[in-house]
């Protein structure tokens, strides 16, 4: 397998006469894809992607980007990221042609290059028939468009992208997530969001940051059915009675949705939809349909936070 485009380890920072922001965080991210690194406000996730991208200097541990060490080698380790901040840097008085040849030039691309890499750049982007358009002119879409085209301007190998849909229409949405994953078909993106329908629709990948620690590292998959589900749906040709179903072991309410189609809630052992459905079967009660629910993004989330802040209480 390659080396992995970034590698954190035992990462740790508190700013002056505060608690730790973020406390021994280690993390792997290979070289092309989408990786969600996910969190609410404050958790953690400015904290992390300002040390990624050499903003500022962590108290403890390491980054290490395409193998290079950010503290020791910091312009060589920035030249490999592009980044966009959640208030994108734009000089809305520029055109996007002089915007774009001016952060190739802070990104030093090679003078010959640089018309050549604005023009990919602004294709990609979508953003070709505005190159003279002032940016203050463009709306809130195509001016994402822009930063996302000065992050990508110099081919890093890696593009770090905080809060990229934050204030956009739902239509504008949709239009930067296709291009977000096109970025990734070619490099590694680390999508930085508190917003949790963001993370299911463009990730593969999950870091969740909570109280300044990692507290789930895998998949989308694995993220959606990390809590046990705790109801199950049943389509019943001849539903007995609530009163039957309440006498099940584990099972602690039911709510019929329809006449035939309802939502049984059991204390969250696994065994208990698997019984459900054998006394159904055993009584008659005609199954046509049965299965667990996944729980919400929103229950994964919670449950997950609330596992951070009780390792927080343990290891301050």
């Amino acid at each position: 397998m390659d080396e992995p485009i970034v590698k954190i380890s035992h990462l740790s920072h508190r700013y002056s006469g505060t608690n730790w922001a973020i406390r021994d965080i280690n993390m792997e991210i290979h070289r092309t894809g989408i990786v969600g690194l996910l969190g609410s406000n404050g958790a953690g996730k400015s904290t992390t992607m300002n040390i990624l991208c050499g903003v500022i200097n962590q108290t403890k541990g390491t980054v290490e980007i395409g193998g290079i060490d950010m503290q020791q080698h910091p312009e060589e380790a920035k030249k490999q990221i592009g980044f966009l901040a959640q208030n994108p840097p734009l000089y809305s008085d520029l055109t996007v042609d002089e915007y774009l040849e001016f952060t190739a030039h802070m990104r030093s691309v090679a003078e010959n290059d640089i018309r050549p890499f604005m023009e990919e750049a602004k294709q990609r982007c979508g953003i070709t028939h505005f190159s003279k358009r002032l940016i203050r002119n463009l709306s809130g879409g195509y001016r994402q468009r822009v930063g996302i085209a000065q992050a990508i301007i110099h081919k890093p190998k890696l593009v770090v992208l905080d809060e990229p849909t934050n204030g956009l229409d739902p239509n504008q949405i949709i239009e930067v997530r296709s291009l977000i994953k096109e970025i990734a078909e070619e490099r590694s993106v680390i999508f930085s969001t508190h917003i949790l329908s963001e993370v299911q629709v463009l990730c593969k990948e999950i870091k969740m940051i909570d109280s300044g620690k990692i507290v789930f590292s895998d998949t989308m998959e694995a993220f959606n059915n990390y809590v046990t589900p705790h109801s199950m749906l049943l389509v019943l040709g001849n539903p007995p009675a609530e009163e039957a179903l309440l006498r099940l072991p584990g099972v602690t309410k039911v709510d019929f949705l329809t006449s035939h189609r309802l939502r049984v809630y059991f204390n969250g052992t696994q065994e208990v939809p698997e019984q459900v459905i054998e006394t159904a079967v055993l009584n008659k009660w005609q199954v046509r349909e049965a299965y667990p629910e996944k729980s919400s993004l929103d229950e994964v989330f919670a449950e997950l936070s609330g596992k951070g802040n009780a390792r927080q209480a343990t290891n301050p």
